[in-house]
């Protein structure tokens, strides 16, 4: 018995020797990987408000618009703060598709003939229950153009409308011809250069509303065609004024930042898929006058307009036709008010290709540059599902316009 009690005595000691080492290592351990975590989140915070979070840069070519911008559009002033978890531009590019969400805006669609026997599929929001605006005649109309292969139906032209729902105004959205599931009735589709169907689609809302003051917004390839729109068009144009996201300003520049491996990867060869997908569902239309074939072995999208969009609108060369749909060539013609966002880690449209010098020397013409926030991307907020710095960017600017619209005359 004595010798037992001597044994458990032991093992007891021995027991709680181990427990008392163990957990003081295991407290000292924790304490390191605490004191880890702390010094990345501090230095990771530290490199985000200095190197991350920045105000914009606004470039105009006037006093006047500059004023105009600061004393009635905040959010040119203030310090955009990426989403923290998600600012490198590829990223916000990828993730803003996904993440946001997708209002849900009840369109009526209308399609208009053109001049060459194709049709035009619109997609309006009447906003019938506007408070602000009850007189159809009068209400204020947004006119949207999407990117590349968008149509009204892409989260950012949802963001947009219900912005613009809000403000009481009616929206109308341009869909690219053969986009939005029409048929082609002509052998031809569109392209950043041409702006002939833009000008029947706002020709057309003239007409149907032209005691309604009009304002346009583009984004990507719909920003490039309407800003070469306005360049074309100087005075001539009913537009009050115009917005323009993430625009490629020098064809040239944008083709060679996708063609770089990992753009190539992450974004080229996924959309130019769909280019060859949209040409292959209107195959039966197009093929008499292209090479289906042919374009549908383009590996980049510069492979598909040598193939298809040059040809298509009648250049010469494919160089010619990048050098005609590069707005930044042509910037000073424009006569409007028009507000332009890009950030600078944008691959589809590089920071050392904005028109920056072009921008000083027109006073119509106002840039508004960040740091970050990708290609259509400017999430903002630890969970960015609502809207984005570029929507509020968006809203404050067609507010002011169309409320505090007459300051601007004679810029």
């Amino acid at each position: 018995m004595i010798a037992l009690d001597f044994n458990l005595n032991f093992l007891t000691r021995d027991l709680s020797l181990y427990l008392e080492n163990h957990v003081k290592v295991a407290f000292f351990g924790s304490g390191v990987g605490l004191s880890l975590v702390l010094g990345f989140s501090a230095a990771y915070v530290c490199y985000y408000l200095s190197s991350v979070a920045k105000k914009p840069q606004l470039v105009t070519g006037g006093e006047k618009f500059c004023h105009f911008l600061k004393a009635h559009c905040p959010v040119v002033s203030e310090t955009y703060y990426p989403t923290f978890w998600c600012w490198e531009g590829r990223i916000q590019t990828l993730i803003r598709p996904f993440i946001t969400a997708k209002p849900w805006v009840e369109y009526r669609n209308e399609f208009i003939k053109t001049a060459d026997g194709g049709q035009i599929s619109l997609d309006w929001f009447d906003n019938d229950d506007s408070m602000c605006y009850p007189d159809t005649a009068s209400r204020p109309t947004i006119l949207l153009l999407p990117g590349l292969t968008g149509t009204s139906r892409e989260s950012y032209i949802l963001h947009m409308i219900q912005q613009s729902a809000a403000l009481g105004y009616r929206c109308v959205v341009l869909n690219n011809r053969g986009v939005s599931g029409e048929r082609l009735l002509t052998p031809r589709t569109y392209c950043a250069a041409n702006t002939e169907d833009l000008e029947t689609v706002i020709d057309h809302i003239q007409s149907t509303h032209s005691a309604a003051p009009l304002l346009a917004a583009g984004v990507s390839m719909g920003g490039m065609i309407l800003a070469n729109y306005l360049c074309q068009k100087g005075k001539e144009t009913c537009l009050r004024a115009a917005a323009v996201f993430s625009a490629g300003w020098d064809v040239f520049e944008s083709t060679a930042s996708l063609e770089k491996p990992l753009n190539r990867f992450l974004f080229n060869s996924y959309l130019t898929s769909c280019l060859q997908a949209s040409v292959n569902r209107h195959r039966q239309i197009l093929e008499n006058l292209f090479d289906i074939d042919h374009v549908m072995k383009a590996k980049t999208i510069r492979e598909f307009d040598e193939r298809f969009t040059s040809i298509m609108f009648g250049y010469a060369t494919n160089k010619e036709y990048y050098k005609a749909a590069s707005p930044c060539h042509k910037l000073k013609s424009v006569q409007i008010p028009v507000l332009c966002l890009n950030a600078a880690d944008d691959v589809f449209s590089p920071g050392h290709a904005f028109p920056v010098e072009a921008a000083k020397q027109n006073p119509n013409v106002a840039l508004l540059l960040t740091s970050h926030g990708g290609h259509i991307g400017f999430l903002e907020g630890i969970w960015p599902r609502r809207s984005t710095y570029m929507d509020r960017v968006f809203k404050q600017f067609m507010q002011t316009v169309i409320e505090q619209g007459s300051e601007l005359e004679n810029l």
